[in-house]
């Protein structure tokens, strides 16, 4: 991911309680089409745009979340990564698995019902 984006992120809340991990470039796209909605989603725009902060990766290779995104998304001690394609989530390992645990118990949605696994 540090050769991705030049060694910078963005990080910023998601509606599902995690932080999404952009690299800078995908960032740049990403939030392109957030500041393309229209204003009657202006609610959400302030939510991803104005809790979005910039970082980067130090000599170690890590970075420095910032406390108001670890409070939201409840992270204080264990912490999980997963990659999602364009960007990442970073979750609470045990609100992860709270998360997962209500997911599986769900019904699989119709886009994925006839996806071959």
């Amino acid at each position: 991911m540090q050769s991705l984006s030049a060694g910078q992120l963005t990080i910023t809340k998601h509606p599902e309680g995690c932080l999404m991990v952009f690299p800078r470039p995908a960032w740049e796209s990403f939030r392109e089409r957030i500041a393309a909605l229209p204003m009657s989603a202006n609610a959400w725009k302030r939510v991803f745009l104005g809790s979005a902060y910039d970082v980067e990766f130090d000599t170690a290779s890590r970075v420095l979340v910032a406390p108001e995104l670890r409070t939201f998304a409840g992270i204080s001690k264990d912490a999980l990564l997963i990659g999602m394609g364009g960007h990442l989530e970073l979750w609470d390992a045990s609100r992860h698995a709270v998360h997962e645990a209500e997911t599986l118990k769900q019904p699989m949605p119709e886009a994925l019902q006839d996806f071959a696994f």
